[in-house]
């Protein structure tokens, strides 16, 4: 997923949701230029999800009123890894409680039409070394795998991202984990 953002115009009041992949839950990074592009705005309203770190914010709005419904539809999307920002320019027409939630909501919703989700698979990058011989079976027990880079000396060595599960079956190959990953199968 690339980041991605939309607008919609409720009573005068313009809300701006940005979707942003993230790699940690530390999203100041994100916040900070968003506040940047936008800094005459009323409200920062978000929500995140990492792994299972989850947070949500109103920046201000009376409680409850965005950032949770923000975070609901991050939830009920069963998203992961994506922070979600929520901008408001102030319009000068008060929503009540229920307009703001539906605004909020709706802000999100929208910019989830418009993005591009990949799924993610946890798992881990590895060299796995084996004899041209074994390179059928390997590539059979890969078939779920991202190889990244093949060396073809004495030996065959692959880089590769594989799923968590895989690991177990090749237990009787010369495996090294590099690196614990989320990856895109492709």
């Amino acid at each position: 997923m690339k980041e991605t953002y939309s607008e919609i115009v409720i009573k005068n009041s313009r809300f701006i949701c940005y979707l942003i992949p993230i790699s940690s839950s530390d999203i100041s990074f994100y916040l900070d230029n968003i506040k940047k592009k936008h800094p005459k705005a009323s409200h920062y309203c978000y929500a995140y999800i990492y792994d299972s770190v989850f947070h949500s914010s109103d920046d201000g709005e009376p409680g409850g009123t965005a950032g949770m419904p923000i975070l609901n539809v991050l939830q009920k999307e069963d998203l992961n890894h994506v922070l979600a920002v929520v901008v408001r320019y102030f319009g000068g027409t008060l929503l009540g409680a229920g307009g703001l939630v539906r605004a909020y909501t709706k802000s999100v919703v929208e910019t989830l039409k418009i993005s591009n989700f990949v799924d993610l698979v946890k798992g881990f990058k590895i060299s796995i070394t084996f004899s041209y011989e074994e390179e059928k079976n390997i590539l059979f027990l890969l078939s779920h795998s991202v190889i990244e880079k093949r060396e073809y000396l004495e030996q065959i060595t692959y880089i590769c991202l594989i799923p968590s599960d895989v690991l177990s079956n090749l237990s009787s190959y010369h495996v090294t984990v590099i690196d614990d990953v989320y990856f895109s199968k492709k």
